[in-house]
């Protein structure tokens, strides 16, 4: 296993309004932390809008937590849809770092993160879900009756169990990801 850590769209803006986003966004940091000290990549996505917007690239909200400690060895890759890979130079930076498989984190559970592991898989690299590692809006989906914890819970499941020639989606607790 060649892997990269993707960090998706973990924004100030949004660390408050999604589920347990302080918490979340700590431990996504000690992952990143753990990825260096074993030479793995460290590439953070950053949801980008038109000026004004709430992902407008000047405005001091979008850009990426500072809780996340990111090192200037870490590469941010702007986006612009849910679907890190579209339009993105992302598929190019992994290719070019030897990547088959993304170590995958960040918000939303049920947009961008669900949108990259699918990208991923079709991209023909192997998805490493870490299942304590992303989140929902922290009302869930209140509409369809799931609270954040049952949004997590069913994405484990729903990508971990989808059949996809390019790849395969395997769920994983933080603690024992870069574990030896």
């Amino acid at each position: 296993m060649r892997p990269a850590l993707l960090i998706v769209d973990m924004q100030e803006v949004l660390i408050p309004l999604i589920w347990r986003g302080a918490a979340l966004a700590d431990r996504i940091a000690a992952l990143a932390r753990t990825a260096r000290d074993r030479g793995v990549p460290v590439i953070a996505l950053r949801q980008t809008g038109d000026p004004g917007t709430l992902f407008d690239p000047e405005s001091p909200g979008s850009q990426l937590s500072t809780r996340l400690g990111l090192a200037p060895t870490d590469v941010v890759v702007p986006k612009t849809a849910t679907d890190a890979f579209y339009r993105t130079d992302l598929a190019a930076l992994l290719a070019e770092r030897g990547v088959d498989t993304v170590v995958l984190t960040g918000v939303a559970t049920d947009y961008c993160v669900d949108a990259t592991a699918r990208s991923a898989l079709s991209h023909g690299l192997d998805v490493l879900l870490v299942g304590d590692g992303h989140a929902p809006a922290a009302e869930g989906d209140p509409e369809a009756g799931l609270s954040a914890e049952q949004i997590v819970n069913r994405h484990n499941r729903i990508l971990s169990t989808g059949i996809h020639p390019g790849g395969t989606v395997r769920v994983c607790a933080a603690a024992e990801v870069f574990r030896d």
